[in-house]
């Protein structure tokens, strides 16, 4: 049995020290983790050729690796840079990252991966800063829809899309409905559960509008049975001032130089009974443009 209430430091891949990084983002718990919903989607599913990236998009591009990563130290203090040839069928690129030493084996000659990053052009060369990457049949960073979060110091967006992944891994068949079955017929919503998983990781962006649809749902139906219950509790307990049901609002309405309508002259009345009532009262009087409504 899983307790959502379980500190997050029990997430796999947390432990002390992450959890202290998520207790600044306000999580404390798995429940926590699981709703800590991401702040946008960055769509990396669809592929670009090198030819067709335009400067200062971020785009994806697969190409098949034609050199070996070139480390290049600079006299700047601590700066390495490393670069990587890269082309596709249209074009040619060069990837470039800074003081990332583990790079300089993590590709090889002839093999594809998927790069996502901003491109750059230069004397006529195309170049993309600080890539995440894939290997050719995998789909971790690239390729898909990726959740982005708000984030602390310390703290990647990896890093938190894996601890995010594996809470719902643990949590699976433990998140429990919170709407009645015949809501969630009526107004075509997704389970509770199937919503918290499509919030951070969709398939495409019609299940992220499903799954934000449920949500806000929810949200909106909680604070409007909050306000009604708040209602209910002033209307009961709170006493309001009762008029004098001896003075007549018709003595006023007599003496007004226009006739009122029919629809004005029932509101009229069904304010007068409620102010003639001890029950507190709130009314919104509503005309359209011409009703003489500041008139009465």
């Amino acid at each position: 049995m899983i307790d959502l209430n379980q500190d997050v430091k029990f997430v796999k891949g947390v432990g002390p020290n992450r959890a202290k990084l998520l207790n600044k983002l306000n999580i404390y718990t798995l429940k926590d983790l699981l709703s800590y919903y991401p702040r946008e989607h960055e769509d990396r599913s669809k592929i670009t050729k090198i030819a067709d990236a335009v400067e200062g998009e971020e785009v994806l591009i697969r190409a098949i690796c034609v050199s070996k990563v070139n480390e290049i130290r600079t006299r700047r203090r601590n700066m390495t840079i490393y670069k990587l040839i890269v082309r596709d069928d249209s074009d040619s690129a060069i990837i470039t990252w800074y003081n990332q030493s583990y790079l300089k084996s993590k590709f090889q000659l002839g093999e594809t991966y998927s790069f996502f990053g901003k491109i750059t052009k230069k004397n006529g060369h195309v170049e993309m800063l600080s890539p995440t990457f894939d290997e050719e049949g995998k789909n971790k960073n690239t390729g898909k829809i990726i959740p982005l979060y708000s984030l602390t110091y310390n703290l990647s967006q990896n890093a938190i899309r894996q601890i995010i992944e594996n809470g719902l891994k643990m949590s699976k068949g433990y998140l429990r409905e919170t709407l009645p079955e015949e809501l969630l017929k009526e107004y075509r919503l997704l389970s509770f559960e199937e919503a918290t998983n499509k919030i951070h990781f969709p398939e495409n962006f019609d299940e992220f509008n499903q799954a934000r649809k449920r949500l806000v749902f929810e949200e909106l139906l909680s604070m409007q049975l909050a306000l009604l219950s708040l209602k209910n509790q002033y209307t009961v307990e709170e006493k309001g001032i009762a008029f004098n049901k001896e003075v007549k609002m018709s003595d006023v309405i007599n003496d007004l130089p226009f006739r009122l309508t029919k629809a004005q002259l029932r509101v009229l009345e069904e304010i007068d009974g409620d102010m003639e009532n001890e029950k507190p009262m709130n009314r919104l009087l509503q005309g359209d443009v011409g009703s003489r409504k500041n008139h009465c």
